[in-house]
């Protein structure tokens, strides 16, 4: 129930909620930011998936099943969601670099997505034939969940926007605790199967958030980006759609262990984007008028 049905019409809920808070000017701020975009986008589509490869290629030689690396992978390939939309609005990030990035990360990801998986899959599976890759199934399944949802959303911002202010401010609130809910069923169903591996899979997770947030906090510095962008640009590389790489995982590829290094990245991913938080608060508030966040 969970994979077949209830997870895709969560997911879908979910883009519909960011789609209620898109307009098409969003796909076209790197006017407004122009070094901060690129760069969002050359770290989500290169760095992530070149980083996930080298820690699963590097932990394989220490006994990391195969299916866990493609799993790794797979997360790395899944643009940001709503939670990093979310986060970064909380911390006084650049909300509008954030949406942005956010926002073309995921319908691109239509492509990027099943191209860097069935990669993923010759590296790591290349002796397990049983495992196939429905390449057309999978660009399909995730434009109709994805893409669809998202304009459709843009769609009733268009033409209600008054009552699409209010209803994406419920939606919000309700795709997380939809994404929260999502990640502590898919653990829960596998408990015993995460229980076994957990000391197998915890240092890569761990490893590959935190390096791929310290990787975009650098790049964004080294570019002498603002702290609200270095913020946005920081989490919206480290908070991945954990939904999605669920999605692909056990409906797609029907494998409940490669799904396993997204529900519990999902979870770290928390802690260290409040981490990051409590670290930079302060340099983030003053280039934001000394507000408050998270």
């Amino acid at each position: 129930m969970l994979t077949q049905v209830l997870l895709p019409i969560i997911l879908a809920f979910m883009m519909f909620s960011m789609g209620l808070d898109l307009s098409i000017k969003d796909f076209f701020q790197i006017k407004r930011f122009p070094k901060a975009f690129i760069l969002g986008i050359l770290l989500q589509f290169i760095s992530l998936p070149v980083i996930a490869f080298a820690l699963s290629l590097l932990f394989t030689k220490f006994g990391l099943a195969p299916e866990y690396a493609v799993g790794l992978v797979i997360l790395a390939a899944c643009p940001g969601g709503v939670t990093s939309n979310m986060i970064t609005h909380l911390a006084k990030g650049d909300s509008a670099l954030s949406i942005s990035l956010t926002a073309v990360t995921s319908l691109a990801s239509i492509v990027t997505l099943p191209f860097i998986v069935n990669l993923a899959l010759q590296i790591f599976m290349k002796d397990s034939p049983e495992i196939s890759f429905p390449l057309s199934k999978v660009i399909i399944g995730i434009f109709s969940i994805t893409t669809i949802p998202v304009f459709l959303g843009m769609v009733v911002k268009s033409k209600f926007p008054i009552q699409s202010n209010r209803m994406e401010k419920v939606c919000r609130k309700l795709a997380t605790v939809l994404f929260i809910l999502v990640i502590a069923g898919a653990i829960v169903k596998d408990w015993s199967l995460l229980q076994q591996n957990f000391t197998t899979l915890a240092a890569p997770v761990v490893l590959l958030n935190i390096i791929v947030m310290l990787f975009a906090f650098l790049a964004a510095k080294m570019l002498k980006l603002n702290m609200s962008q270095v913020t946005a640009i920081t989490y919206e590389c480290g908070l991945q759609n954990g939904t999605l790489a669920i999605l692909v995982s056990i409906t797609f590829l029907k494998n409940s262990m490669m799904m396993l290094p997204g529900g519990i990245y999902s979870i770290v991913m928390f802690f260290t984007a409040i981490a990051y938080y409590l670290v930079f608060r302060n340099r983030i508030n003053v280039g934001n008028g000394g507000e408050h966040g998270i």
